[in-house]
């Protein structure tokens, strides 16, 4: 039987993941529906090695065209969490 993780321990990998390429970042603030660029002041070099962790952690194909869904936690849970299951 397989297992899924669930939207806790997903959001703590995003989150880990969002601290490696914001370090700075403070991620307990962060509000889910608002996009990494204007809360962490990320550059689209930083959201492309976000994009590129994602696929890497996950496991998980992301086509360019896709690339918008990612540009929030929320966003970014449902789309981990549909592509997981």
């Amino acid at each position: 039987m397989t297992t899924t993780p669930s939207d806790a321990d997903n959001r703590a990998h995003l989150l880990r993941l969002l601290g490696e390429i914001a370090p700075e970042a403070d991620l307990a603030t962060l509000n889910p529906d608002v996009s990494f660029r204007d809360q962490l002041d990320l550059d689209s070099m930083d959201f492309l090695n976000f994009v590129v962790s994602l696929h890497r952690a996950f496991h998980i194909e992301i086509p360019e065209s896709d690339y918008p869904k990612y540009t929030t936690l929320s966003g970014c849970l449902a789309q981990v969490a549909a592509l997981r299951t």
